[in-house]
Parts: structure tokens; C-alpha cells; sequence
């Protein structure tokens, strides 16, 4: 997980020559001195910036609040959560589904409080009313149905539609079919979706489980499993933190529609709740904010460039 970065290029060149000549019965002396080099202007990318600009909006966004409402999240999910170091308290806590929550937040007229656990503590702490809701990438799943109440899906970039198998780059090429995982150990977060596509669609692989991607991501590197099964924005995070190491293998889940959108889970009971945040998802796709938060979520942790996704330095989107 990578807090915020910025490119420094810092180029300083002072040339001094030196000649002294000597001639006939007599000497002169004689300095030849370059001028020293001009020192360029250091440049700096802000990769916060587009994400500031966003944050500061919702920050600033003229809500009069009532009490709190706390959301659980397991951030190590880049570009739905993670974490920023170089921020403080709760806004540490960054990404599409943190700015989510505080969209949520302020339409409900609360304060935010984020709670980060584990992901499969987050599904536990809202089945057992410790939180009000949980915002952690969440597809939707036949378990979770049984379980919580689960919201309309919302807008999430590319992250869920498309779910994908990282591996090391000694196995390039090779691992493109679900018959070449026979034998292997293929990592997948408990309780996630990608535990289910492994077991159901990599029947030969063996179903490695941990509840920290990164710990995952750790065991993928130091050859403890031979492959990790994330959605496709996870993977591309992983990547680009580590691009001497990882490509994705070619091979791609089939995914059913149903699977391919993210929800909130909020407790069976509270419905009242769970309607309010419904017409506030509503209210988010017809603000069309979903692009622009999600991109920005990129930008942030890195796993695109300004180039890329079309923004200028100061985090605005190119438009001409």
C-alpha cells in the first residue's frame, strides 16, 4: 500500500575548467572558467491533487450534522481503500469507497467515522450492529443476500466488472488457462469474490485464503503461492508497486452480471437505513461523480498517470 508519492527531478551541473600554458623563456597564465550551468526548475506531479480537489469539496459541502455514523473497511484495496500516510486521523483512509462514505455521510446529515478492520471483521461488525455500514468493495453474493441488507449496486470503475489473476513474471505465459492452475496455489482474500471464482472456476487449484491482500500479495512475491485472484483495479495497484516482479497472466474470470457492481451491506434490521442509502446511490449516479472519483482514486495510489487519464498537475481534468 503506497501513501502519497511525488516525482522530484533535480538537475545541477557545474562545469570549472581549468588550463594554465607556459611559453618560450617566459609564462602566462591563463583560466579558462565555464560558466556554471543554469539550475532548472525542479518539477513536481501532485498525484493528490485531483483527489484533494474532490475531498475538499465533500469536506466543505455546506451539511449541518446530527451525530455519526461509522464505516468499516479493510483498506487494502487500491483504488476503492487504502491508505495515505503522509495524512492524519481519518483521512488516511482514501479512495473511491471513502469518498463514497462521506457522500453518504453528508446526505444523511453525519459525521464520518471510518473504522478500518480486516475484511472479513468488516462483514462481521455490521451483521452484529458494531457499525452501521460496511463500504469495502463488496459484491453483491447469494450469502450475503441471506445476511444483510444489501444496497443497489454503485458505479465502481472497472474494479469489479472485470476479475483477474496476477502471477510472478517467471510464469509468463503460462497460466492463460483454468487447466493451467492444476496443482498450483492460487491466493484469494477469505470471504471475497474472488474465493468463489477460484473455487468454482479453478477447480484443479488449491485455494490459498488470507484476509490481508497485501499479505497475499507478500506470499505471491516470496513464491509461497503461484498466483493471487483480485479484481482487475487491485491487480493493476499491485503491478505498478511492483512491475519487475508481477504481470497479469491473461487469464480472466467469468464474471455474471450479478457479481459485476459494488454494494454497501448495512444490518438485516435496519432498513430504514439501508432505503436512505439507496436513494443516495441514486442521487451519485445522477450526479455522475462516479468517473471523476474513481480516476482520481488512480491518480492517487498510483496506479495510473496524469497522462494517462487526461489531468493537468493541478488535478484538473483536460478537456481540449
Amino acid at each position: 500500500m503506497k501513501g502519497l508519492k511525488k516525482f522530484l527531478v533535480l538537475i545541477l551541473g557545474i562545469v570549472m575548467v581549468f588550463s594554465l600554458a607556459a611559453c618560450g623563456g617566459g609564462s602566462s597564465d591563463e583560466a579558462a572558467t565555464e560558466e556554471p550551468a543554469a539550475e532548472e526548475e525542479s518539477t513536481e506531479v501532485d498525484v493528490a491533487a485531483a483527489y484533494n480537489k474532490i475531498l475538499e469539496e465533500l469536506n466543505n459541502a455546506d451539511v449541518e450534522t446530527d451525530g455519526q455514523i461509522t464505516v468499516a473497511t479493510s483498506p487494502d484495496f487500491a483504488p476503492m481503500e487504502f491508505v495515505d500516510l503522509s495524512r492524519q486521523g481519518d483521512e488516511q483512509y482514501v479512495g473511491y469507497d471513502i469518498l463514497l462514505a462521506k457522500y453518504i455521510a453528508n446526505h444523511l446529515g453525519k459525521e464520518l467515522v471510518i473504522k478500518p478492520m480486516a475484511f472479513d471483521a468488516v462483514q462481521a461488525a455490521v451483521q452484529t450492529g458494531n457499525v452501521d455500514m460496511g463500504i469495502s468493495g463488496f459484491s453483491w453474493t447469494a450469502e450475503r443476500a441471506e445476511n444483510y441488507f444489501i444496497t443497489d449496486w454503485y458505479e465502481a470503475g472497472d474494479n469489479e466488472t472485470e476479475q483477474v489473476v496476477i502471477t510472478t513474471k517467471a510464469n509468463e505465459g503460462k497460466l492463460t488457462t483454468a487447466d493451467s492452475y492444476n496443482g498450483l496455489k492460487v491466493g484469494a482474500q477469505g470471504g471475497s469474490l474472488q474465493k468463489i471464482l477460484v473455487e468454482e472456476q479453478l477447480p484443479g487449484a488449491e485455494c490459498v485464503l488470507m484476509q490481508d491482500l497485501n499479505d497475499l500479495c507478500t506470499a505471491l512475491l516470496t513464491g509461497k503461492i503461484d498466483a493471487l485472484a483480485v479484481a482487475f483495479g487491485n491487480g493493476e495497484s499491485f503491478i505498478s508497486a511492483n512491475p519487475d516482479d508481477l504481470i497479469f497472466s491473461g487469464f480472466q474470470f467469468e464474471v455474471d452480471d450479478l457479481y459485476k457492481n459494488n454494494v454497501v451491506l448495512i444490518n438485516k434490521n435496519n432498513t430504514e437505513l439501508g432505503e436512505a442509502v439507496n436513494a443516495i446511490i441514486a442521487q451519485q449516479k445522477a450526479d455522475g461523480v462516479a468517473d471523476a472519483w474513481y480516476e482520481a482514486s488512480q491518480l492517487l495510489s498510483e496506479i495510473k498517470t496524469i497522462d494517462e487519464l487526461g489531468y493537468d498537475e493541478e488535478g484538473n481534468k483536460i478537456t481540449e
